[in-house]
């Protein structure tokens, strides 16, 4: 099975020490226009010199570089004259590695802090003496290896800032990777420009650009089905395999029963009637609700939606000569979600864990490397509808796991309504663009209610609304009450089987986004 996922010949590595920020360096390396890609902590020098990277960022960490069995970086990898960042727990690391010392000193520091520049350095140039930065960090940098220079200080770290130059090795004991750090940017901007010497070259059209010929490459003259879902990520998949192979292309919309009010409509007309693309639309609401009749643990529900959008592909594609490859809206996040060796698994995608291992399409995932705000900026260049590149995400297997329990036609139509209500209510607020994620969830218990005079026994939504930059992380919406009152009681005016609403006040972490 063949995945296709271009990735340039610049890369910085980012190598993940347990970091809640690990994403948010690679987002802001992105960010500067130059290609990153998380890597895992077990890295080895062998490893880095296969992928010949421009540079090497070490995260931050949960751990303390004196525990037993902290993770420690191949110590090679310092000698393979690659320019290496290290960040809060990476720079204690580099610290600690090439001789310098970390100590316990009893004092930490967190939240906003003052650092004070020391001498003019590559990374602090030109900045003001005095600035604000974010710690967080218990370990300090007391002494900065031989050969280093310490350039920044606070209060309570000696070495904040130390850069070796000539080495290109550099580490800042703050998270310039935040917000709450206001030149965090312009210091990571000056370690890959002019620590690195990387180009900025990731931009959309070059993005666009190479991925067509990547998919070119791989697809040669066969046919190709794209899984269509209506959805952000797999509509700019299918507009840049459009762009790409042309009338080689076939779009797959499976109606599965689980989508969006409106969702069949808006996909016949904008990929058939605007893009003229040949699109299939298969209607099989009858065959998941059977496959997933009394199903409840969310794993085997996203197992089986998986399985069986497969085994219809490769019905579909027994009318289509020679279609060897299935296209994918696959991205970033749901990869590093779905785990690896040396990640836990927090939930199987359907279209990464879920998929059956005797599938017979190699698969072409052209936004496999890409986080959403990317692949948003991607379709506008293609071209596609603003109500289609902003359309907020929608899991791929779709209202099935905003069920939280078995799955019933009656429960569809419960939840499907009072998703729409949701987000139209969250539209005339003028919030839907503000908002990452915001619908309505419907877990399988009842409850008593008081309706016109009488006891009802109905089910509760609950309502889900969230702000986030990436989905790796995310915080409740700050939704005034007036709204959500009016969401509630419309929601329990208009949808039958409903007499209770409450609102999620949930971040990411602890939890996640979808209640399944």
């Amino acid at each position: 099975m063949t995945i296709s996922a271009h990735v340039p010949e610049q890369i910085v590595l980012v190598v993940d020490f347990g970091a809640q920020y690990a994403q948010l360096i690679a987002r802001r390396v992105r960010e500067a226009h130059v290609y990153s890609e998380i890597v895992s902590r077990k890295i080895t020098a062998q490893d880095v010199r296969a992928k010949k990277p421009a540079a090497i960022i070490l995260s931050g960490g949960p751990k303390s570089v004196h525990e037993d069995g902290a993770p420690l970086l191949d110590q090679e990898i310092y000698d393979l004259g690659i320019p290496i960042l290290g960040i809060c727990y990476g720079a204690q690391l580099i610290a600690k590695q090439l001789g310098g010392e970390v100590a316990k000193t009893g004092s930490g520091e967190y939240g906003r802090t003052e650092l004070s520049v020391l001498n003019s350095s590559l990374l602090l140039h030109d900045l003001d003496a005095q600035h604000t930065v974010w710690m967080s960090h218990f370990d300090t940098i007391t002494k900065a290896p031989e050969g280093f220079l310490v350039s920044g200080t606070t209060s309570n770290t000696p070495a904040a800032v130390m850069e070796n130059a000539e080495a290109s090795i550099f580490g800042v004991q703050f998270h310039p990777e935040v917000k709450h750090t206001p030149n965090g940017q312009e210091i990571l901007k000056r370690f890959l420009y002019e620590g690195a010497h990387c180009a900025p070259t990731w931009t959309n059209s070059t993005i666009i650009d190479d991925s067509v010929a990547a998919i070119q490459e791989q697809v040669g003259s066969s046919k190709v089905i794209c899984a269509l879902s209506g959805g952000v990520d797999s509509s700019v998949a299918a507009a840049l395999m459009h762009k790409a192979v042309g009338d080689q292309l076939v779009c797959v919309y499976v109606d599965t029963g689980m989508m969006r009010h409106g969702e069949s409509e808006q996909v016949e007309k904008t990929f058939r009637d605007q893009f003229k693309i040949d699109l299939i639309h298969v209607k099989a609401q009858d065959r998941f609700l059977e496959q997933l009749k009394g199903v409840t643990e969310p794993e085997e529900k996203r197992k089986i939606i998986g399985e069986t959008f497969i085994r219809i592909f490769e019905e579909v594609e027994d009318d289509i000569q020679d279609a060897k490859f299935l296209v994918q809206g696959t991205l970033y996040p749901d990869v590093i979600e779905s785990g690896n060796d040396d990640a836990s698994t927090i939930k199987s995608h359907h279209n990464v864990g879920g998929l059956p291992e005797d599938m017979k399409f190699e698969l072409v995932e052209p936004l496999r490397n890409l986080f959403k705000d990317e692949v948003r900026a991607i379709g506008a260049e293609l071209g596609l509808p603003e109500d289609i590149v902003w359309r907020q995400p929608f899991p791929g297997p779709g209202l099935a796991v905003r069920i939280v329990g078995d799955i019933t036609l009656e429960r569809l139509e419960i939840v499907r309504a009072a998703d729409f209500i949701v987000v139209e209510e969250i539209r005339r607020a003028g919030l839907y663009r503000e908002i990452w994620q915001s619908f309505a969830v419907l877990p399988t218990i009842k409850s008593v209610g008081v309706q016109g005079d009488e006891r009802t026994y109905a089910y509760p939504i609950i309502i889900r609304a969230v702000t986030s930059d990436d989905a790796m992380t995310a915080d409740f919406a700050r939704i005034d009450f007036d709204i959500l009152e009016k969401i509630a009681n419309r929601i329990i005016n208009e949808v039958p089987g409903v007499n209770r609403v409450a609102y999620d006040v949930t971040s990411k972490p602890p939890g996640t986004i979808e209640w399944e």
